[in-house]
């Protein structure tokens, strides 16, 4: 009995040993440092996940299917070290918490990106009164019942593809018809993330779908952007009121802070006097594309680009639409939003980045001057936007 329970003994001391030697599996990180199982579950019983699309230079894109949402990007700086340019979260429980951590990030945003005055619109002799969820207004389809709270569908198409599909129901969020609407996200051998954008309607309805990346390509989220340099090819650009609103005026940039055409740091202008910035407290504003003319925007044109003179990271956008909002993050690090974390723990400040978001102009519908986007029934949505990526 002694020998047998000296046996037993060794071996579980042994199986003690074993078990204290084998530590707990770390979990595999993305390039950008996320982990995938933190975006694993379902929400509206739907999964979600985290998707990866890379290529050989050593860009990769991460993407949840929750709001089409791109989580990270990470590009090889000037030295070749990878480098997250976009901000965000880490977890899917932030994105999805639209009560404690609401946002945009990243987001594909639909039906309608940008502001609609008092949530109003007209289309062929019909008003509808849609959701007011940025104070009188109806901002992004309607914020957290917009398609970036909503999930996808995903298909993944080797390393570089990723397709999302969303149905929205006719009237939701007061929007006529039911659209089928289809985002995809490439990522090309030649460092071009390319979006594109399209969709079909049961009913007359209005579209503007876009991409809401936040850009910081000093790639240090704790310090305001001023130093990157910003160039937009446009001699014009839409005022808007203290709501952000257009007031259907279309002004020159020429002479006022508003002229990015030839390129400049952010920080250069941001604090002017200009009735413009003082309303926005920054940037928040829809540049009129010079490269739209003749009622088709030429997407093989720079319609504007961004430099981190730090990093030498350098972003040209393309887009087939006739404008872009220019936001400089001026929500950011302002009142609760100042101790809320994001990703690796960091806090962001005021001014942090630069949304360069391609669109139809803000309220159009209310401009009948102004280009439409109006969607029948027969007719295809399609709207483009490429960000190509390169070291100067």
């Amino acid at each position: 009995m002694k020998v047998l329970k000296s046996i037993f003994m060794g071996i579980s001391a042994a199986a003690l040993l074993f078990s204290c030697s084998v530590a707990p599996k770390a979990p595999q990180l993305t390039v950008s440092g996320l982990d995938a199982a933190k975006f694993d579950t379902t929400i509206q019983n739907m999964p979600v996940k985290l998707y990866t699309l890379k290529n050989t230079n050593g860009m990769e894109v991460c993407i949840t299917n929750y709001g089409g949402r791109i989580v990270s990007l990470c590009v090889p700086d000037k030295d070749g070290k990878p480098t997250d340019v976009v901000l965000g979260f880490d977890n899917i429980a932030q994105y999805a918490d639209t009560i404690n951590t609401p946002s945009d990030y990243g987001s594909s945003v639909g039906r309608y990106a940008n502001r609609i005055k008092e949530g109003k619109f007209t289309l062929n002799g019909t008003e509808y009164q849609l959701k007011k969820n940025d104070g009188p207004n109806c901002l992004h389809g309607g914020g957290n019942t917009g398609w970036m709270h909503q999930v996808y569908e995903a298909e993944q198409i080797g390393d570089s593809i990723l397709k999302l599909t969303i149905v929205g129901k006719d009237g939701e969020n007061g929007f006529p018809g039911k659209v089928m609407a289809v985002t995809t996200y490439k990522l090309t051998s030649d460092n071009v993330l390319d979006m594109i954008w399209e969709a079909e309607t049961d009913k007359p309805t209005i579209i503007n779908q876009t991409n809401h990346n936040y850009y910081n390509l000093n790639g240090d989220f704790t310090q305001p952007g001023y130093d990157m340099v910003l160039y937009v090819n446009a001699d014009n650009f839409t005022p808007s009121d203290k709501l952000y609103i257009p007031t259907g005026e279309i002004k020159s940039v020429e002479g006022t802070p508003m002229d990015f055409r030839t390129p400049h740091a952010v920080g250069d202008s941001i604090h002017s006097d200009f009735d413009q910035i003082q309303n926005a407290t920054g940037y928040d504003h829809n540049f009129c594309l010079n490269t739209y003319k003749d009622g088709k925007g030429d997407d093989t044109q720079v319609c504007a680009s961004l430099y981190s003179p730090k990093t030498g990271i350098f972003m040209e956008m393309f887009t087939n639409e006739p404008g872009v909002q220019v936001y400089s993050g001026n929500f950011q690090g302002v009142g609760p939003d100042a101790k809320i974390a994001r990703k690796h723990g960091l806090t962001y400040p005021k001014h942090v980045s630069v949304c360069l978001e391609s669109q139809k102009y803000p309220d159009s519908p209310n401009h009948p001057d102004w280009i439409q986007p109006t969607l029948n029934p027969g007719e295809k949505y399609y709207s483009h936007a490429a960000y190509k990526f390169s070291i100067k």
